[in-house]
């Protein structure tokens, strides 16, 4: 019996492909996350992020930090520990505006916008080189002009903070 060359080739692609994907992953650096870990680092630390914004929000910083938190638990294997992480990440937010970004012929906002801003520091324990002492990052969310801000507040928030969380978690152990 003959095996027709168009499974052949798909077959050799397959393991082709079953075998890159097993001498990535053996490295130990790189992972289909996206993050670049040493293979010796084993464990995280996230602090509490103050809350240094002139405008109040009083759960932002308790959602950000947990969102951050349930990320790295999500797309890593480093054990949260509460203080003396291999890698250790402490922040701040530091700006909570809201602004107009359209304005009508009548010069009227027609749209707003809801910017955070936060500024982390970077530990890493193992590979210091790593280290950042104040990065800052900034996120923001729009929205209609006819909507108050305490209408629309806590949907804003969610996507601010998944888009800090994405940027924190890229520039901390994704390294980009």
């Amino acid at each position: 019996m003959r095996i027709p060359k168009k499974i052949l080739s798909c077959a050799l692609a397959v393991t082709a492909l079953s075998v890159t994907a097993l001498i990535v992953r053996s490295c130990g650096i790189y992972s289909f996350s996206g993050t670049s870990i040493q293979p010796d680092i084993k464990t995280v630390t996230i602090n509490y992020f103050e809350y240094k914004a002139l405008k109040v929000n009083p759960t932002l910083s308790n959602e950000l930090t947990e969102s951050l938190k349930d990320k790295f638990r999500k797309m890593t294997r480093l054990e949260q520990v509460d203080m003396d992480g291999d890698l250790e990440i402490t922040g701040a937010v530091t700006g909570y505006d809201v602004r107009a970004t359209a304005v009508t012929a009548e010069e009227v906002a027609s749209q707003n916008r809801l910017t955070v801003s936060v500024k982390i520091s970077f530990t890493n324990r193992k590979y210091p080189e790593d280290d950042f002492p104040d990065k800052s990052f900034s996120a923001y969310a729009d929205y209609d002009s006819t909507q108050s801000l305490d209408a629309v507040e806590s949907t804003l928030c969610e996507e601010i903070i998944e888009k800090l969380c994405e940027d924190i978690f890229n520039a901390t152990v994704a390294n980009w």
